[in-house]
């Protein structure tokens, strides 16, 4: 019954005649030929199948074959795409052009790495006074790329913002002998090169490391920090031993395979090769769901629109290359098994460690909550094993800034175009302002433009902003757990008891065994490549393929979404996902069950040595002796330099303290910092900029209050125009992006008010005396009376010191000449006070007994010159004087430092002789 809604029927042919009719709309007809059967059928489709059911069915049946079709021919043009990439000698995935600057086969030490210069495309202007910016794929099963396989990826990214971009590539097959302290010493070559390209710039390179590059370019970092600029690390693990319970089951395959002996039989079956097919297929099992439906069936139900995406990621994803057994076997024992780079164990042939603490550049770690492959305990744990807090990272010099993604997987952090259009442009945008970045730990948050305050200063449309974190913030994503510490050093040391066993007994006859063909025949058969292979032109059932497939796009009749079948197909994927994810989900949950249970048994740990006292299970560096007085012989060279230097100091540190206690909170602090370096320091390098703000960073943390109390020693000796022209720049400087908060701008009048003490105090003129008895007795020419006429510039008078003559300062020594110069203030003012004001000389006497009092006191055993013997005696005081002794204190700018300065000559009161 359901025939009549066919559009085929063979009754169309009897009415095609009358449908090409010239009197009829044939724009109208091409938008109803969809519909349009023969004069009727409607009605009778609708008596026959009133509830629709049957043409539903009809349609959706029609759909699926057409898209099964279609999907098939994209299969078929995979495996064509697979066979051609597999057969290139420099075989990527770029979609850049590039040129070759250095090959790793060419070095000391050959290797199958190389450097290439990344062309932009036409339009992109590069600004070669910009830092250079590098990007380092991972080798890890796939081939090059990644990195800037679409316009909207790390090197797109790079290039928009006119950055001279760099690309660390590899090819299929290793050299021989190749190990991976030779390719960390290919990519320490290839960045020396890329600095000296650029001799107009003084910034190191930005380098970029994906997945297990990260681990790669940490290490060349740790041994020649000099060559890095900032470093990014994408998803890169670097504690292999962390991670959640519930999740991150990767960390369990060394254990359940019994350690590292099975990679070593897989290299002996490769003919000292191991296939990086192996390592992508354990990728692919972590999430069944996804391998075998989820992502195949995104395509079958999107055959329209998602060919040509699934096609250019397929190109990366099947591009399996080859990596040399030894370097696998290094990375299995010493990284993913031993845990021993973020433990500073790892020790180079030469004798060189390889020490994270080493790396001088900012770090900054991008990781994921919604990656399986490397978590964020295993992307941030590296900072738990080497440092005991903030305060040793901010010792070591050490800046660390780290960012959380909510959802994205593993790949999508360094694939996904919205990761990169966000998480990568900001980072990109901000890496001057993090190499600048005072040592310390950070967390990064990204905030939309729209949603944000002041939002018309923003450069971008999203703000990256950087807040200080403690080591009990960071525990709460690394979730460190003691007891699982010792259950993987079981593992470690049960893998180098089965790695010894299989060397001694079946590595020999294997190795006799396997030739090199009977290796290369066993790559080729493996389940992942011959998936592609089976399905492409060498195939001869696919030889209809493309032809079907043509004629069904020109054909093209889809369902509707509302189509009740359609739905139920929906549904039933969403119920076999969801049934594969919970096969998952108990596979993973009971091999980490397994995993505790066996590795946790105290006899096995016993049997291994882990109770004994020889050794302990794991390192902890920062928590060593020796880190510890590293520490503290550091604050104490700190200390010392809190009171060293000159206003360039002084303003550095005046700007840090305003700022929060550091340059930087976000993108708007950096236009502050910005406009300091251009207009306080405009001269001065980056790398000596750069020193000079974490030196002044770390006195304010070490100790607050001394150094800011130390401000007007360091702009002790500068003129008061040259100590407005300080402040004047600091105020341009807090106004390069909008008003300063409440609390920074109560801290900037703290420090006004510091730099206005530093500031030279000026002599008051010499006056005219009141009366021929000054002249004759030679009395000092400074009086009260202009203190007491001017209070608001007393107290700044009042410690300048009166002049005295010439041989009575040669006489004074120590602690008698202070004595004295407060005395002679004293009588001065009692010489020159007026009348009204006669009733201060009997403050002046007693400030002049006093005075002398504590010069005795200073210097017991020291003879007393003439004058300061003739300082301390009281003169009589009458009855006058006593009369308006309640009107001469009453004057608060007449202070007793300055009152003393001429009684210690001897001199009664001009008005009272």
């Amino acid at each position: 019954m359901t025939f009549l809604a066919n559009p085929l029927f063979p009754a169309s042919a009897f009415t095609g005649a009358w449908l090409k009719q010239p009197w009829l709309n044939q724009s109208w007809l091409n938008k109803q030929s969809a519909s349009t059967t023969m004069p009727g059928s409607e009605a009778v489709a609708s008596l026959f199948d009133p509830y629709g059911f049957g043409r539903a069915a009809f349609s959706y049946w029609r759909d699926s074959m057409e898209r099964s079709v279609l999907y098939l021919d994209v299969m078929r043009e995979r495996g064509n795409q697979y066979l051609e990439h597999m057969e290139q000698t420099k075989p990527n995935v770029l979609g850049f052009d590039t040129e070759v600057l250095m090959d790793g086969r060419t070095l000391p030490r050959p290797t199958n790495y190389e450097l290439l210069r990344v062309l932009p495309h036409e339009g992109t202007e590069i600004d070669l006074q910009k830092r250079p910016f590098v990007v380092v794929d991972p080798r890890a099963g796939h081939g090059p790329g990644i990195g800037g396989f679409k316009p909207d990826s790390e090197l797109g990214v790079a290039l928009k913002a006119g950055h001279p971009c760099y690309f660390i590539g590899f090819l299929p097959f290793p050299e021989p002998g190749q190990t991976v302290e030779d390719v960390v010493e290919s990519e320490i070559a290839f960045l020396r090169h890329v600095i000296e390209l650029h001799p107009e710039t003084t910034e190191k390179p930005m380098v970029v490391g994906n997945c297990q590059a990260g681990w790669q370019i940490m290490m060349a970092a740790a041994l020649e920090p000099e060559v890095f600029g900032p470093i990014l690390i994408a998803g890169a693990p670097l504690s292999y031993w962390a991670g959640e319970h519930g999740k991150a089951p990767m960390r369990y395959t060394g254990g359940m395979s019994g350690g590292s002996w099975m990679t070593a039989l897989a290299s002996d079956i490769g003919d000292g090769l191991f296939d990086g097919a192996m390592l992508v297929q354990n990728f692919e099992r972590l999430n069944p769901a996804n391998t075998y439906w989820k992502k195949q069936y995104h395509l079958y139900d999107n055959i329209d629109t998602e060919a040509g995406r699934y096609l250019e990621f397929e190109r990366w994803w099947g591009g399996h290359v080859v990596l040399g057994g030894e370097e696998i076997q290094y990375i299995v024992d010493n990284l993913f098994v031993g845990n021993r780079l973020s433990t500073a164990q790892l020790v180079t042939r030469d004798g060189r460690r390889i020490d994270l603490r080493n790396v001088r550049s900012p770090i900054v770690v991008f990781c994921s909550r919604g990656d399986d492959i490397t978590p964020p305990p295993q992307a941030l744990g590296w900072i738990r094993d080497l440092y005991e807090n903030t305060d040793d990272i901010i010792a070591n010099e050490q800046t660390i800034v780290y960012c959380q993604h909510d959802t994205t997987g593993h790949l999508g952090i360094f694939v996904s175009g919205s990761v990169s259009r966000k998480e990568h442009t900001e980072f990109t945008a901000n890496m001057d302002y993090i190499d600048v970045l005072p040592p310390g730990l950070y967390e990064t948050t990204i905030s939309s433009a729209e949603k944000g305050e002041d939002a018309e200063l923003y450069e971008r449309d999203y703000l990256l902003e950087f807040m200080p974190r403690d080591f009990e913030e960071l525990d709460q994503s690394v979730m460190h757990k003691p007891e699982d510490d010792r259950r993987f050093a079981t593992v470690a040391r049960i893998s180098e008891i089965n790695l010894g066993m299989y060397r001694l007994f079946l590595q020999p006859w294997l190795k006799a065994t396997i030739t090199p063909e009977a290796a290369r025949w066993i790559r080729r058969t493996h389940p992942i490549r011959l998936g592609y292979k089976l399905l492409s032109d060498r195939n001869p059932l696919s030889v209809p393929l493309p032809v079907m497939a043509d004629f069904v796009r020109k054909n093209r009749h889809r369902v509707e979404q509302d189509n009740l079948f359609k739905a139920l197909e929906t549904m039933g994927s969403d119920q076999l996902v969801a049934s594969l994810n919970a096969m998952r989900d108990l596979r993973d949950s009971s091999t980490e069950k397994m995993f505790m249970e066996i590795y946790g048994q105290p006899l096995l740990q016993a049997a291994v040595g882990l109770y004994g006292d020889a050794h302990v299970h794991r390192r902890r560096p920062g928590a060593e002796p020796e880190r510890r007085r590293f520490v503290e012989h550091r604050q104490e060279a700190l200390r010392e330099k809190i009171a060293q230097g000159s206003a360039h100091e002084a303003v550095m540190r005046s700007l840090i303290y305003v700022m929060g206690g550091a340059p930087a909170t976000d993108e708007r602090n950096f236009k502050r910092l910005r406009a300091s370096r251009a207009e306080l320091e405009p001269g001065i390098k980056l790398s000596d900029f750069k020193n000079l703000v974490r030196e002044q960073f770390f006195i304010l943390k070490l100790d607050r209050d001394q150094a800011l109390n130390s401000l007007p020693t360091l702009l002790k000796g500068s003129s008061g125009d040259e100590i407005d022209g300080y402040i004047s720049h600091l105020e341009h400087v807090f106004a390069a992006s909008g008003e300063l908060s409440e609390h920074a701008a109560e801290r900037f009048t703290q420090v006004k008010a510091l730099f206005d003490q530093a500031r030279p105090t000026k002599k008051a003129p010499p006056s005219k005396p009141k009366t021929p008895s000054i002249q004759k007795a030679d009395k000092p020419k400074t009086g009260a009376k202009a203190s007491i006429a001017k209070p608001n510039v007393a107290k700044a008078k009042a410690s300048t010191p009166a002049t005295v003559k010439a041989d009575t300062a040669a006489k004074l020594q120590g602690g008698i000449e202070k004595a004295k110069e407060s005395v002679d203030s004293a009588a001065a003012e009692a010489v020159n006070v007026e009348p009204k004001v006669g009733g201060s000389v009997s403050s002046a006497q007693e400030t002049t007994k006093q005075g002398a009092a504590q010069a005795e006191a200073v210097k017991p055993g020291v003879a007393q010159p003439k004058d300061a013997q003739l300082s301390s005696q009281k003169p009589p005081v009458r009855k006058e004087e006593k009369a308006t002794k309640a009107t001469a204190t009453g004057e608060k700018d007449a202070k007793p430092t300055a009152k003393s300065n001429s009684a210690s000559e001897g001199n009664e009161p001009t008005g009272k002789r």
